[in-house]
């Protein structure tokens, strides 16, 4: 954000102060970001601004409102951030215009229901669709098709938009601006006719709500599309995403004398089986005697037992056999994190390994493969105190691993 602030982002206001719209689970910090330097009383009370995100721990600025909204599943919190952005988004018509503060999350944490639907139609949908393993543009799709912000929906009430986002989405979607947050100030090319296509294909059609399905196949007022000349004085941009964590990373491992290699394509699949190939990656490397291997994306867990865990613990601990296998003479270890402080539905950030790692839990009486059997990654590093407890960290740009290898 003092980046974006720096390089006069919010001069494309033609006057101030401006209406805030903050959403995400980076949203506290983001509009902290504002109080920096030349942005410093850009909000005020008279205008309004909004948070719709994890409390941070930083005071906001004067003039913001903030919203204890629920995620991964919207609450009422959720559909209240939503209306009250849609109260600024109309009032910024007349004022300096409508700043978007975009991140991870922001789909749930601020969400109005398309008229004639409840928060419970769409949540259940969107369970529904989660469940059969829809990808997340297929489910955005269908969110859209059912929403009153999301689609440019946001934005045709507002006219006069920038919109400044930290991305979450990795893979063939990267940073799409349509995806990141359900798209509530860009263009949504996509239709009621394919959302229904997608319940369909998804098997879903008798798991939704009635009432989301009825609106589906109603149609009616679509979502704008991009070229909708509502949306013609807005801008758009990706100030924050999982390359920005990546460069982090590799400027302290040159700062400890680690020459540093990056595996530029995000990081997917099964997160045990992930892990197993970044390690194999790593070992195949040549060069320095002492390297840093980074990458970064988001992998999946395929949940087979009643275990605590998290896609990067599980990432960790399928790491492990490949570990063991290391070559004699090169030590290696493994961290991998979400940049969010939290792995799954548990406190950790992620966990450790390195070549102790199995004798320290068979002197315990812990098997690996008893944990990644039952997906309990978390009750197998808790007791050998290699979970990383970061807490959360206010913002979101996926998951990083980090290998430190020397020969």
């Amino acid at each position: 954000m003092r980046d974006a602030v720096s390089r006069g982002v919010l001069d494309r206001f033609s006057s101030r102060p401006a209406s805030v719209v903050s959403a995400g689970k980076a949203a506290w910090l983001m509009a902290c970001g504002l109080a920096d330097g030349r942005s410093s009383g850009f909000v005020s009370s008279e205008v309004g601004g909004i948070v719709a995100g994890p409390r941070g721990p930083l005071p906001l600025p004067e003039g913001f409102e903030w919203f204890d909204a629920s995620h991964p599943s919207p609450d009422a919190m959720s559909e209240a951030a939503g209306r009250r952005a849609l109260e600024l988004a109309s009032r910024s018509a007349s004022q300096g215009g409508l700043l978007v503060l975009l991140s991870g999350g922001a789909s749930a944490l601020m969400a109005v229901p398309a008229d004639g639907l409840s928060l419970a139609d769409k949540m259940r949908t969107a369970r529904a669709l989660m469940n059969a393993g829809a990808p997340i543009a297929d489910l955005n799709c269908v969110r859209k098709h059912l929403s009153a912000i999301k689609g440019g929906r946001l934005a045709a009430v507002a006219r006069r938009t920038v919109t400044l986002a930290i991305s979450d989405v990795h893979g063939p979607i990267a940073d799409d601006p349509a995806v990141i947050g359900s798209g509530p100030t860009v263009g949504d090319p996509t239709t009621y006719a394919d959302a229904l296509e997608i319940v369909e294909r998804a098997g879903v059609r008798d798991a939704i709500a009635r009432h989301a399905l009825e609106h589906l196949e109603r149609g009616g007022d679509e979502s704008p599309k991009p070229g909708d000349p509502r949306l013609q004085d807005g801008y758009y941009e990706v100030i924050g995403n999982r390359e920005l964590a990546v460069a982090g990373a590799a400027r302290a491992a040159e700062r400890l004398g680690y020459a540093v290699h990056i595996f530029p394509e995000a990081t997917s699949g099964e997160a045990r089986d992930a892990g197993a190939a970044f390690i194999s990656r790593a070992l195949r490397l040549d060069g320095s005697q002492r390297a840093c291997i980074v990458a970064s994306g988001e992998t999946t867990v395929h949940v087979r037992g009643r275990g605590r865990g998290g896609r990067n613990q599980e990432f960790a601990l399928g790491a492990l056999p490949a570990i063991d296998a290391a070559p004699h003479g090169t030590v290696i270890v493994l961290a991998s994190a979400g940049t969010d402080g939290i792995d799954g539905p548990t406190t950790a950030a992620g966990a450790i390994v390195d070549a102790t790692t199995t004798g320290r839990a068979t002197r315990q009486g812990i098997s690996a493969d008893a944990a990644l059997a039952a997906n309990g990654a978390y009750d197998f590093f808790a007791p050998l105190g290699d979970l990383i407890m970061w807490g959360p960290t206010g913002t979101n740009v996926g998951d990083l691993h980090v290998a430190l290898v020397e020969r």
